[in-house]
């Protein structure tokens, strides 16, 4: 007996069957990730293991050899920044190689091309750096900071934001898994079921407020970074080498984790919210590359949510309520990073170095003339 397939069914399996365009296209995607890996690790270690040190004299600090550490390490464990790299190239290796077979299954799918998108924002993270004081470990393998857009961040702009995909997109995975479960638990006349946009929302601010915090506390107590300056309130370990601004970060963070989620949800007509919105995007080269269209929606909405992250931060800044510093500075072969004078009025030595965008981006004439108090919360300890 054999079974004769209807023609709407060939049709079907002829569509879900990758074609051999998009085979070599997730071939060539593979490779060339391969090279950008390959590429970024081996400039990285060239750039940080070049004659005179890792940092340029604009950051650097003459008067410290080494990388002494004044804070002591989470656990006592001083290789956290080795272990957090190369846990950072084992695991954007796996998601590489998960990307690419997914890409040869399901060619174009939406949640690959937010992985995409999730993963180019991070050009922008130097300007995100430099609005809320973000000051990374100088010893992380980083772009020379010489490089103009690179130089926006307070001392080094390390490559470990490549992993930005798995920080943004993962929130996604349990809202998702959460917001369908409560569907087919509720009838559907009930809120889930009339506005699963704003419950999407709602559910990714909750874990992604809380794996931000998470994630950023034990990242800061192992040295990754420090926020050199944040508002007393709503910050938690306030004036602490490893002091974090709780619900300032954790909160803002969600602006690009909402709709990173919400424009992968599928309603009734089976297609994603930004496929929805790339359908009204006008022009013929547009209308006839979908994928792409979508990729630039996704793209252009993460930007301007990243944006408004920045933002937030740089009201702060504005206003100058950032008043308190992280003591001690835990990296003294980098100049003390303090543009509006608050480390030098806490006592903190330098040298120090008011960063780029110090002038009228952050709403004053560059840093003050301001004398290194003898005392102070941040002045070292005598006898």
């Amino acid at each position: 007996m054999t079974t004769q397939l209807t023609r709407p069914a060939v049709e079907s399996s002829r569509a879900s069957a990758p074609k051999p365009a998009d085979r070599s296209l997730g071939r060539a995607i593979a490779w060339a990730l391969l090279g950008i890996t390959v590429f970024l690790l081996i400039f990285a270690a060239g750039h940080n293991m070049r004659p005179g040190g890792d940092l340029t004299a604009r950051v650097r600090n003459p008067a410290v050899l080494g990388h002494p550490r004044p804070v002591r390490p989470l656990f006592g464990d001083s290789q956290w920044m080795t272990k957090m790299q190369i846990g950072t190239v084992v695991t954007m290796s796996i998601v590489v190689v998960l990307f690419v077979v997914h890409w040869r299954r399901r060619p174009k799918h939406p949640v690959l091309l937010m992985a995409l998108a999730c993963t180019a924002i991070v050009w922008m993270d130097p300007i995100m750096n430099w609005a809320p004081y973000a000051v990374y470990n100088p010893q992380l393998w980083h772009w020379p900071e010489s490089w103009p857009l690179v130089s926006l961040s307070p001392t080094v702009e390390p490559l470990v934001v490549f992993g930005y995909v798995m920080f943004y997109l993962l929130p996604y995975f349990p809202a998702m898994a959460l917001l369908r479960r409560w569907q087919q638990r509720s009838s559907v006349d009930s809120f889930v079921w009339r506005h699963p946009l704003i419950t999407m929302a709602l559910l990714i601010f909750v874990i992604g407020f809380l794996f931000d915090a998470l994630l950023e506390i034990f990242s800061i107590r192992a040295g990754l970074y420090i926020y050199s300056q944040v508002i007393p309130f709503g910050s938690v370990f306030v004036g602490k080498a490893y002091q974090f601004p709780l619900i300032w970060e954790s909160s803002l963070v969600t602006l690009v984790m909402i709709p990173a989620g919400v424009l992968l949800y599928r309603d009734d007509t089976g297609r994603t919210q930004a496929e929805k919105l790339a359908q009204r995007v006008r022009g013929r080269f547009f209308r006839e590359r979908p994928a792409f269209t979508t990729f630039c929606v996704m793209f252009g909405i993460l930007m301007f949510a990243y944006t408004l992250y920045g933002l937030g931060y740089a009201v702060i800044r504005w206003s100058g309520a950032a008043t308190s510093v992280a003591c001690p500075y835990p990296y003294p072969e980098a100049k003390v990073y303090d543009p509006q004078g608050f480390y030098a009025r806490a006592g903190q030595p330098g040298p120090y170095f008011a960063g780029r965008w110090n002038g009228w981006e952050s709403m004053h004439s560059g840093r003050p003339n301001t004398a290194t108090a003898t005392t102070g919360r941040c002045a070292p300890a005598t006898g």
